[in-house]
């Protein structure tokens, strides 16, 4: 049996692989302090779950449409308008399963063999295997810190090729929890738009701001992006690339729905029907259980839960950049959003993997290489995800800490 090229040249995904690392060490006895992976420890809200027991009773789950049940359709629609004031019709948005299924869908209607793609680097390494599945060429574009890790207009503008067709941004990102400046994004919709070209971009952590608690401004003044009164804002607030623009989005972060494996994009009117197609031959259509009791995401006790665990978040990463500082680890950009720090361990000495490799099996703290996110610089930097309780925060760090004196 021989494996397609596109199997067998796919790298491991690093989080898990130290996610599997970590409950091999369980099962031998040991606490392992999971700081590895990007799921949020708060769960779906209250109506969520009382609206899938309420379903139970009478189970009805046939298949919905490929693009999802229309009243979720008009429910994300709507939530645009109240929770960002834009307009965004419902014809444009097709339910996934997942920002995955979402990002699949896309690659499949957007890209073919030969077609070359940019990203920066670093960047959440499962969206390049998306495009790499459909032969799309990817572009890791180095980023710098003091532009938030994120492209520019310029660096987009110096890698376009003959066979570029698109650009894939995340804002915030993942790993480093950092934003692209609104105007820069913009920039490039509108060069992408001139070139013909396509702007995926990546919004699954949008709604997780953390630039609204004052106490990241004071742990990082320096870095700051204007404290309480800076909002995150979605690309569809620009009419002008709504023919261009494709936005994905989850259920998993800001709703905490992770292994409800649901998800959502917006797309140009014309890409609809495209996408249905695609959907009704891979998908047939997102989980109708999940797309049911999704709905009860947007009853106002849900929001409020959600806003409250956004605030957790923030108080979290508080807490989690002071006790870095204090052990002289550094990061190079602050997060304005999700639940990652991107700490800079260049001045150990050690290789990410080395560092990643020593805390866990020393010390029973699981954090990422940052070899799993791109190329550029990698094995400079670890990623550490917030999305766990402050108590269990707090051992790891203690850990942590221990393990970087023995580096001094």
């Amino acid at each position: 049996m021989k494996f397609a090229s596109r199997a067998t040249a796919i790298s491991p995904f690093l989080a898990m692989a130290y996610g599997e690392k970590a409950t091999a060490l369980e099962q031998q006895g040991k606490d392992v302090i999971r700081l590895n992976l990007g799921e949020p420890d708060f769960g779906a809200p209250l109506p969520v779950l009382a609206a899938m027991k309420n379903s139970l009773n009478a189970p009805d789950y046939p298949y919905t449409s490929a693009l999802g049940m229309t009243e979720l359709r008009e429910a994300i629609a709507s939530f645009y308008g109240t929770k960002h004031n834009v307009v965004v019709s419902p014809s444009r948005v097709v339910v996934t399963a997942g920002a995955s299924g979402a990002l699949l869908l896309a690659s499949a209607a957007l890209v073919e063999s030969g077609d070359n793609v940019i990203l920066g680097d670093p960047s959440y390494p499962c969206n390049r295997r998306f495009l790499n599945a459909f032969g799309a060429d990817v572009t890791l574009v180095p980023t710098r810190s003091e532009e938030n890790f994120q492209l520019t207009a310029a660096s987009v503008a110096h890698n376009w090729k003959h066979n570029t067709k698109g650009v894939l941004i995340a804002t915030p990102a993942n790993p480093t929890g950092t934003a692209i400046d609104l105007q820069e994004l913009t920039k490039i919709g509108e060069f992408c738009k001139a070139k013909g070209g396509f702007l995926i971009v990546d919004e699954i952590y949008l709604d997780l701001s953390l630039s609204t608690d004052d106490a990241l401004t004071e742990v990082c003044p320096s870095q700051s992006s204007g404290g309480a009164d800076t909002k995150l804002q979605t690309v569809l607030a620009n009419a002008e690339l709504r023919d261009t623009v494709i936005v994905i989005n989850s259920f998993s972060k800001y709703f905490g729905m992770t292994g409800w494996r649901l998800g959502w994009c917006v797309v140009p009117d014309a890409m609809t029907p495209i996408i249905e197609k695609l959907a009704q031959n891979l998908f047939i259509c997102p989980s109708t259980l999940s797309q049911k009791a999704a709905l009860s995401c947007f009853e106002p006790e849900a929001l409020a839960q959600c806003e409250q665990n956004r605030m957790t978040l923030a108080k979290r990463a508080s807490f989690v950049l002071s006790a870095l500082k204090n052990m002289g680890l550094t990061l190079d950009a602050q997060p304005d959003g999700a639940f990652y720090a991107y700490i800079n361990i260049k001045h150990t000495g050690l290789s990410a993997v080395a560092f990643c490799d020593a805390l866990l099996s020393q010390y029973h703290v699981a954090l990422t290489p940052g070899n799993d996110f791109g190329e550029h610089n990698a094995d400079h930097y670890v990623r550490l995800s917030f999305a766990t309780s402050i108590e269990r925060l707090n051992e790891g760090l203690s850990r942590l800490g221990e393990f970087v004196k023995t580096l001094r």
